[in-house]
């Protein structure tokens, strides 16, 4: 047991220096470009997905979040705010590049999740845009939205506050991970989950559905440990929209639309985790 608990502390710690730059960078991004992202979203109306897959993909969960409070005052419509969604990664782009994943790997699986998230967005729209009515008075509610979701203290505070939340969950999760691979065994484990077909998608998915980030550290970190294939992968992933389901429950007038549409991105996100399986995708 205590070797497991010390290798999961090594592990992390590993990360903490590379962490800490990729989300201090972060949050001088974020502080620069202030509330202008809701209003980029909404001023690109007619563009739609394609603007969503875009910003979507920039990892901050408050754009998900500024994207569902646009849904609910109608300044978007339903496939923009999919697009958004399905984008978003939440800490996969962190943990990625700080356990020095290959470049060309991260450049390929967020391509290939902002062209989901383009195609999926644009066929939502295209099956439901007549019936829906968008109205660009809600704007700067969601700036507002936006705003609540980021700190205005010191960019190194907040840096440094986000580096240690990861850390502690990357740790408790790779602590797990140790005793139950120590108990059953990696391989046994990787077929576990690896060898009865739809199923991972649909365990992944449900597990994108948290609306924590704590559920794409782990996603993320089973793909990293070769647990998992990248259809369970992409299922997590372009499920995980962070807290902006949250948000889209509570600013969402109807309560039974805002389960339909969470329906609706679970079901997106195996289907097309399904393909990637089926497909045996080398990412």
């Amino acid at each position: 047991m205590l070797d497991w608990f010390l290798d999961a502390l090594l592990d992390s710690l590993k990360m903490l220096p590379f962490l800490y730059l990729i989300y201090l960078l972060m949050e001088v991004l974020e502080h620069k470009a202030g509330s202008r992202f809701p209003q980029l979203i909404g001023k690109t109306a007619p563009l739609g997905p394609l603007a969503g897959s875009l910003v979507g993909a920039f990892p901050q969960c408050g754009l998900a979040a500024a994207s569902a409070s646009l849904y609910s005052g109608r300044v978007i419509t339903l496939g923009t705010l999919l697009a958004v969604f399905l984008s978003s990664s939440d800490e996969m782009l962190p943990i990625f590049i700080s356990e020095a994943v290959p470049a060309l790997r991260i450049l390929r699986i967020l391509g290939l999740k902002i062209v989901i998230a383009l195609i999926s967005g644009y066929l939502v729209d295209l099956v439901l845009f007549r019936r829906q009515k968008l109205d660009q008075a809600s704007r700067d509610e969601a700036s507002e939205v936006f705003e609540s979701f980021h700190c205005h203290c010191n960019v190194f505070l907040a840096a440094l506050r986000h580096t240690i939340e990861i850390f502690l969950y990357v740790f408790a999760f790779s602590f797990i991970l140790n005793i139950i691979i120590g108990l059953v065994g990696e391989e046994r484990l990787s077929q576990i989950l690896n060898s009865l077909p739809v199923v991972g998608e649909l365990l992944a998915g449900l597990v994108g559905l948290i609306p924590n980030c704590a559920s794409s550290v782990v996603i993320t970190q089973l793909y990293i440990d070769g647990i998992i294939g990248a259809g369970p992968l992409f299922a997590g992933l372009l499920v995980n929209a962070g807290v902006g389901t949250l948000v889209l429950l509570k600013t969402n007038k109807s309560v039974k639309s805002s389960l339909g549409i969470l329906g609706l991105l679970y079901g997106i996100g195996v289907f097309w985790g399904i393909i990637i399986g089926l497909l045996n995708l080398a990412l």
